[in-house]
């Protein structure tokens, strides 16, 4: 493999850009391409249902890329994962399934400030269907937690605690081994949001301590539409499905139905066997380049950017001052310059930035901002990419007509 990782990726290889939103969704490299390429024109048939040789390869196919999945991240068992859409979807499944089985009125359940809106609102759903309370534990003022605070918010009647691994903001990575330590003390389940954090830290479930732990495949180099839910087997096996319809089952009758095993049962209809295909090879792809390569190279860029735009006037960079820990997500502001002029100055050069509020209102009224821009880096950047970035940058407040 070469140590030139943009010529694995068709896109960065054919276009002209400074792809800096890697935090939103990932390229993809050939070998993930070709994975659903090949499933779709060798062994293209509906999964788990047909005993001929077609649906056996397809099925074979998906499994495969199951226990790879387990492999990953260190599951017990393959049957602790799920096949979902995405990270939304997983968290969703936990929060209708779990959250409106296990949780009632009186009861507490705990997020941060910080999360996507992705872990908020199928926590506001559940409160607001069983009469519980959320509760939220506070970042400080660089996004960082405070655990003797997250202990004195945790309960006996904490039921769940949710918290995202790595803040797709700030980069901050979250102690999700003491917070599972913390709620399991009281009986609480820990969920984590890994959307962030797969695709740049080796994951281990059952050293983290997560109950539930939810990403998605388009942050992790694979394909769109397809993610994986991992549960706590015992877990899993007391929720009731999600959705419910075909090869969910295992029989139905005029009166009512017999559910299919973890983690089939919640896997309704015909699942993106081609998208599990390419998800696989996106991991087979991370674990051939490894974990240690991906940091080193992450943290170089984000150590360069970070030195480069501290310096430059008005540039004002949100979090910790420490390039180590921002796991390649950088967010800034530049004085008196709406975010969204930032990206599109940024992008007329050809660099992609993000701007907005990133699916975290609550932490950016936290901040003091209305929105903010976030250039996120993987392991395929490089210095010239740097180069682009802050080159486009120092001009920004010039060009909106400011006399520095």
């Amino acid at each position: 493999m070469s140590t030139n990782y943009k010529a694995d990726f068709p896109l960065l290889a054919q276009r002209d850009v400074a792809y800096l939103d890697s935090a939103a969704t990932a390229q993809r490299p050939q070998c993930v391409l070709d994975a659903e390429r090949e499933f779709y024109t060798r062994h293209n048939a509906n999964p788990l249902r047909g005993l001929y040789p077609l649906s056996i390869e397809a099925t074979d196919a998906l499994e495969s890329a199951r226990a790879a999945v387990a492999r990953f991240l260190g599951a017990a068992q393959s049957e602790e994962i799920v096949f979902t859409r995405n990270t939304t979807e997983g968290l969703n499944l936990v929060a209708y399934s779990y959250g409106l089985s296990h949780v009632k009125a009186g009861d507490e359940i705990l997020i941060s400030t910080m999360e996507h809106h992705s872990n908020i609102l199928p926590w506001q759903m559940v409160c607001r269907q069983t009469g519980a309370q959320l509760k939220f534990m506070e970042c400080e003022p660089d996004g960082s937690l405070d655990l003797n605070k997250v202990e004195a918010l945790i309960t006996a009647k904490t039921r769940v605690v949710a918290l995202q691994q790595v803040s797709n903001v700030l980069g901050r990575e979250y102690p999700i081994r003491v917070v599972a330590e913390l709620a399991h003390r009281v009986g609480a389940v820990l969920v984590v949001d890994g959307a962030q954090s797969t695709p740049h830290l080796p994951v281990n479930v059952q050293e983290l301590g997560a109950d539930f732990l939810a990403f998605s495949g388009h942050k992790l180099y694979g394909p769109m539409g397809i993610g994986a839910l991992y549960g706590r087997r015992e877990l899993l096996e007391q929720m009731p499905p999600f959705l419910t319809g075909g090869e969910m089952i295992e029989s139905v009758t005029r009166e009512g139905a017999v559910f299919a095993e973890a983690p089939h049962k919640f896997e309704a209809g015909t699942v993106n066997a081609a998208g599990a295909a390419g998800l696989h090879a996106a991991i087979d792809y991370v674990e051939r380049v490894g974990f240690d390569t991906i940091h080193a190279r992450e943290l170089a860029v984000t150590a360069d950017a970070l030195a480069r735009m501290r310096v430059l006037p008005h540039v004002r960079i949100l979090g910790s001052d420490q390039a180590e820990e921002h796991n390649g997500i950088l967010t800034f502001v530049v004085d008196n310059v709406h975010p969204h002029d930032v990206s599109e100055l940024l992008a007329a050069d050809g660099v992609a930035v993000r701007a907005g509020h990133h699916c975290a209102e609550p932490l950016h009224r936290f901040l003091g901002y209305h929105a903010t821009v976030r250039a996120s880096f993987a392991f395929y950047n490089d210095k010239t990419d740097v180069d682009r970035l802050v080159g486009s940058l120092s001009t920004v407040r010039g060009r909106m007509g400011y006399d520095d």
